[in-house]
């Protein structure tokens, strides 16, 4: 089925908007954790994406990141991120996505990411590549890793301060052996990804919508993505596991190799 019509549709609708609150929006910090931040334009954009997927694909389950679950019995979940990078736009900092992904049991096989700010709408499915704005893209072609720049996205946890010190210990050999590191800690550095201006980008505090739209789109611009660790993704009964971290490390295949060396200390 031809899922890339509706998701465009959906991710155009959802960027006006996003494109009419930024700038202009108050956020707050959620209770369960400090590092996440909600707006009202996270609300209004997951109930219109919502609305959309109930009138369009009735039967399908959804997980939105503000909504929660609606489990129809379906083998085919929307995961809905509404607004990734919250803290960057409530902030007025315009790297923050829209993010629809579609998993046909346990597997991604359609997504989309919208950065409104730049007038870009990324869109992949399963076997048919991935293209920007109507133009195909691919990962990076550079092979060294020391000439290339890697996105890294890292929060800081106050209940396991010996963790968040020991992966600053894995950033620093990261930033050793790369040209440059950035982090917009959004899609946008996934999307980046996709059309090769980074090489990789790596995360170990991601929840499920943060995931299902970047895989798809970085496998179908010819990349990995895996777990932090290197390992396949486990999608598995994705109805309940909203409250879990997952995490991530995609780059170009030859690239992901040279990241999972750093961190596994090889």
């Amino acid at each position: 089925m031809n899922y890339q019509s509706f998701i465009q549709s959906v991710l155009e609708d959802a960027s006006i908007i996003a494109d009419a609150k930024f700038g202009n929006v108050s956020g707050f910090i959620k209770e369960h954790d400090p590092n996440q931040v909600l707006t009202e334009a996270d609300l209004a954009i997951g109930k219109l994406i919502v609305e959309k997927i109930k009138r369009d694909y009735p039967e399908y389950n959804v997980i939105d990141e503000e909504a929660g679950v609606i489990d129809n019995g379906s083998q085919f979940t929307w995961v809905v991120d509404p607004i990734d990078g919250t803290s960057n736009f409530a902030s007025g900092v315009p790297t923050y996505g829209i993010m629809l992904g579609l998993l046909d049991g346990n597997t991604p096989i359609a997504g989309g990411i919208a950065l409104p700010y730049f007038k870009e709408i990324t869109i992949a499915e399963k076997g048919q590549g991935a293209f920007c704005n109507g133009k195909k893209i691919s990962v990076s072609r550079e092979i060294n890793l020391r000439d290339s720049l890697i996105a890294y996205g890292i929060d800081g946890h106050h209940e396991d301060p010996i963790g968040t010190k020991k992966e600053v210990e894995i950033v620093g050999n990261l930033v050793l052996a790369i040209r440059n590191l950035r982090s917009s800690n959004s899609a946008f550095d996934i999307i980046m990804v996709a059309k090769g201006g980074y090489g990789g980008a790596l995360n170990k505090n991601s929840k499920i919508w943060d995931n299902i739209a970047p895989q798809i789109i970085v496998e179908e611009a010819g990349g990995l993505y895996t777990d932090y660790y290197g390992k396949l993704l486990d999608y598995s009964n994705p109805l309940k596991r909203t409250q879990e971290y997952f995490t991530y490390c995609t780059a170009s295949p030859e690239l992901h190799k040279q990241l999972q060396d750093i961190i596994h200390g090889a």
